[in-house]
């Protein structure tokens, strides 16, 4: 038999520059890109992904369009994104809320965090701030929690619905420095300020972004923060770890992720982009004045810590009471 080598090199080549054009035409991004944002417009969350999408877009040289899907305590957004195709063309900003708690809240949850999506990168984290009325007797955690003794059940805090931030952080203070506290829920944080500035709350954990302004208006004072470090908005304040409560420990974070199954080097092709942004000084600085944290990761730091955070609430939930809903 004889081989005909010209033809099977043609043949060859042929192919070779088909297949070419193939994975040229596969090459990520080749088409506009989408980041759903479960919240409305006009947030902090909102107003950090659409910076994080005009710097990634620059360098991934495609559109990423921010789709805003709220409601449901975000589960509407994170259904939205399940239902796209695992090709990297969708993003979804998750959080603490819908990658851990809220496994904690519904006994029927609509998704599985770990399972249904895979990590890119940490995005930013904030700490929550420990704060009383700008005339109030404390002036240190250590003040407060000896006031919390001298009135055991009367010293009260403002918290939003069950398993959200300010109630984790409550109750985890409550019980590191063995403490009996009055849990006064709100509808939203509005409200919630209100009351603790006039004097009707004694208390409340929250975000820096909502405290801060009170904070430096001085309608508010600030003992403590709660993340690993102090942050430079509120210069002099102390962790809640140097305060002598270590377990107190929580901060909310958000972190960009993917549906399962989107191939690895998509991953990584944004993994890099939102490192090269997010080390950018000029990106991080308008952040700082919230107190946030901007902070990468390689995606395998990150799908470590949403699994731990996968475990540590709900079971936490579980400790202090709180019910799944339906």
């Amino acid at each position: 038999m004889r081989f005909n080598f010209k033809f099977s090199f043609i043949t060859i080549a042929t192919c070779t520059i088909a297949m070419t054009g193939v994975h040229a035409s596969e090459i990520y991004p080749s088409k506009p890109i989408r980041l759903i944002v479960p919240y409305p417009p006009g947030g902090l969350a909102d107003t950090f992904s659409r910076s994080l999408a005009k710097n990634i877009s620059d360098k991934l040289k495609q559109p990423v369009i921010i789709e805003n899907k709220p409601g449901a305590n975000q589960v509407i957004g994170v259904e939205s994104a399940l239902r796209a195709p695992a090709d990297g063309y969708t993003l979804l900003l998750g959080s603490m809320s819908s990658m851990a708690t809220n496994i904690g809240i519904y006994r029927q949850l609509s998704y599985a965090p770990i399972k249904d999506f895979v990590p890119v990168s940490r995005l930013f984290s904030s700490p929550l701030i420990l704060t009383v009325r700008a005339d109030s007797p404390a002036y240190s955690v250590e003040d407060l929690v000896a006031l919390a003794k001298k009135n055991p059940g009367k010293t009260s805090y403002a918290s939003l619905g069950d398993g959200t931030s300010l109630h984790l952080a409550s109750e985890l203070f409550s019980q590191a420095a063995d403490i009996k506290l009055l849990r006064v829920p709100y509808k939203g944080s509005v409200q919630a300020l209100n009351d603790v500035m006039g004097g009707n709350i004694t208390m409340i954990f929250d975000a820096g972004s909502t405290v801060i302004p009170q904070v430096e208006g001085k309608r508010l004072r600030a003992l403590a923060v709660t993340g690993d470090k102090p942050i430079p908005a509120l210069p002099g304040i102390p962790t809640m770890k140097q305060a002598g409560y270590p377990s107190v420990d929580i901060s909310v974070w958000w972190g960009l992720v993917v549906r399962s199954g989107t191939p690895k080097p998509i991953v990584d092709t944004l993994n890099k982009a939102v490192k090269a942004t997010l080390a950018n000084p000029d990106f991080a600085q308008p952040f700082v004045g919230y107190g946030l944290t901007i902070e990468s990761s390689t995606p395998e730091q990150f799908g470590n810590f949403m699994q731990e955070e996968a475990k540590r609430w709900p079971a936490f939930m579980t400790r202090i009471g709180i019910q799944a809903q339906q």
